[in-house]
């Protein structure tokens, strides 16, 4: 599965937009990737699983988390591909946390997932409260890299897709001095 196959299939099932976005990490771009409608058919979620988890068949992995809820899908379908177990962190109060009765072994070895990385904030959210809870965290993936490669999330990452999408902070958007709209169509409102 290539790059431009893995895009085509964003724009085909309208995954790719283009307007004036608030991204999740709070940053405005004339481009949004909407993983869920590119992941709502399960045959579809499974290719992407199965490419990203050819990456770490000799990795080790344990156990597969993501940060709820854009990893999700995705998450559940790179550990399906491994064959390994499958949590996820979530927020509570504004904090990234394990929960839902989801314990981790010390060291266990972990590849977070996620479905798009614009800063890697969430990804290094997820990555903290799995190793605090003595966990592992030894890579990282996505489908879309946003960032072109530059995002840190403290391990060795990889992506399906590598993009060099511009993203502005509020006062710098060049959307926003022209007046267009910001619509946030993502999963978190604030």
């Amino acid at each position: 599965m290539n790059s431009e196959k893995i895009l085509e299939h964003f724009k085909q099932t309208g995954a790719l937009l283009e307007g004036h976005f608030i991204l999740s990490s709070g940053l405005h771009s004339p481009h949004y990737l909407q993983c869920a409608l590119a992941l709502q058919y399960p045959t579809d979620a499974a290719k992407f699983g199965r490419a990203i988890a050819e990456h770490f068949t000799d990795a080790e992995i344990e156990t597969v988390a993501s940060p709820a809820i854009g990893g999700l899908i995705i998450g559940y379908e790179v550990a399906k591909a491994l064959n390994v177990r499958f949590i996820w962190t979530e927020r509570e109060n504004g904090v990234m946390t394990l929960r839902r009765g989801f314990s981790i072994r010390e060291t266990e070895r972990i590849l977070v997932v996620e479905d798009v990385i614009t800063t890697g904030g969430s990804t290094r959210e997820c990555i903290k409260a799995l190793e605090n809870h003595g966990g592992k965290v030894v890579r990282a993936a996505s489908i879309i890299d946003r960032s072109g490669g530059a995002a840190e999330v403290g391990v060795p990452r990889v992506a399906l897709v590598s993009l060099n999408v511009p993203s502005y902070k509020s006062e710098d958007c060049p959307l926003c001095e022209r007046g267009d709209e910001a619509v946030k169509p993502g999963s978190r409102k604030t």
